[in-house]
C-alpha cells in the first residue's frame, strides 16, 4: 500500500474517532457518574420506588449564570431534606435583565459525582432551551427522586445548574402581534 493511501486511511480513522468521542464520553459519564450527569426516569417509574422513611438526604441547590448571559437565576429554596425514593419538586426562578429576547440552556451536574448515579429527574427545565422576552421572569420546576440505593455514606448532595446563552440567540425576534399579559 502506498504512503498516501495509508495516510488517507489514518486521517479518516482519526476523524471518525473524533466524531464518535462525544457520544462515547456521554455514555461513559452516564455509566460511571463521572462529570455529575444525572439520570432521567418516567414519573410512573419514580412512583414505584419504595420511599425510605428512616433516612433523610440533604439536597443543596447551586445556581450559576455564564457571564455572557444577562439573566438572574435562583432556587426558591437553597436546600431541602428529602426521603430517598420520594418524588420531590424544587422551584427555580429565572429573569432576563436585558432589553432583548434571549435563549439559554441550563447544564446540570451533581456532586459528589458518585451521587449522580442515584439522582434522577422526571421533569426539568434543563431538558429544553428557555426563551425569555425582555425583562421576563419565569418560575420553573425540577421534579426529582433520590434513589433509595444511594450509599449510606452520602448524606448531602448538590444539584448545580449553570445557564449558558445559546449561540446565535441574538437573532431571536418576538412576534409583535403576540401579547403576553405577564409581561405588561
Amino acid at each position: 500500500m502506498r504512503t498516501e493511501t495509508k495516510l488517507t486511511i489514518l486521517a479518516i480513522a482519526m476523524f471518525g474517532f473524533g466524531y464518535a468521542l462525544v457520544p462515547l464520553y456521554d455514555v461513559f459519564c452516564e455509566i460511571t457518574g463521572l462529570n455529575g450527569k444525572t439520570g432521567t426516569i418516567a414519573n410512573t417509574e419514580a412512583a414505584q420506588l419504595e420511599v425510605d422513611q428512616e433516612r433523610l438526604v440533604t439536597v443543596e441547590f447551586d445556581t450559576n449564570v455564564n457571564s455572557e448571559l444577562p439573566w438572574s437565576f435562583l432556587a426558591q429554596a437553597h436546600k431541602m431534606k428529602v426521603h430517598p425514593g420520594e418524588l420531590t419538586d424544587a422551584v427555580f426562578v429565572i429573569e432576563n435583565n436585558s432589553d432583548q429576547p434571549v435563549v439559554a440552556q441550563a447544564v446540570p451536574s451533581v456532586a459528589p459525582a458518585q451521587a449522580s448515579l442515584f439522582f434522577n429527574k422526571t421533569e426539568c427545565f434543563c431538558f429544553t432551551q428557555q426563551m425569555l422576552a425582555p425583562r421576563e421572569r419565569k418560575e420553573m420546576t425540577v421534579r426529582f427522586v433520590v434513589d433509595p440505593e444511594l450509599p449510606k455514606k452520602i448524606s448531602t448532595l448538590t444539584l448545580s445548574y449553570t445557564y449558558f446563552k445559546v449561540p446565535g440567540s441574538d437573532r431571536v425576534v418576538l412576534d409583535p402581534g403576540v401579547v403576553d399579559e405577564e409581561r405588561i
